[in-house]
């Protein structure tokens, strides 16, 4: 039976001659005492309760807090990976940029490069359309003319016949 504090305040010992009954009192005392005992022990378990619990509570919270730290440490970890990323990104576009401005800068050169051979090409070309058109002409007035025109002439004029096979005749030629 448990005892209340109002219960032990309201107990009222039945009183005898000499005083109260002592078996009565003994009684109660021992109740008193088995019921106090077990308080004891209750209030014992309670605090071992208690403190396992806070041992609990304190561990979850630490697990809590290194939780936090690693996820606060993931976050920064991820942004730096993310910073750092998009720096190689943007250094690898810059070299890009820079690479492909080379390439067209080449490109362009060697266009221009290309244009002025070309050109070069052209004036060689013309320069020697321009000679063997007169060379043709040269040797089309020879076959034109009279051989005894031709004959006088030249005897008369030697010069003429250098100047006529230039191109074609050498010192080496006419000394034989």
């Amino acid at each position: 039976m448990r005892i209340t504090p109002i219960e032990i305040q309201q107990h009222r010992f039945k009183s005898r001659l000499f005083g109260y009954d002592t078996t009565a009192v003994d009684q109660f005392l021992e109740m008193l005492a088995d019921e106090l005992e077990q308080l004891y022990h209750q209030n014992n378990d309670l605090k071992e309760s208690l403190a396992r619990t806070r041992t609990s509570l304190e561990q979850m919270r630490e697990r809590e807090k290194l939780l936090q730290q690693t996820l606060i440490t993931a976050q920064k970890m991820t942004e730096e990976l993310k910073d750092q990323a998009r720096r190689d990104a943007e250094i690898v576009i810059a070299e890009a940029h820079i690479e492909g401005e080379r390439v067209l800068r080449d490109a362009n050169e060697r266009r221009i490069q290309l244009v002025g051979e070309i050109q070069e090409i052209k004036r060689i070309r013309h320069s020697f359309r321009n000679s063997l058109r007169a060379l043709i002409n040269n040797h089309q007035q020879l076959l034109d003319m009279d051989i005894d025109t031709l004959q006088i002439d030249l005897q008369q004029h030697p010069e003429k016949l250098q100047a006529l096979f230039a191109d074609d005749i050498t010192d080496d030629d006419l000394s034989d």
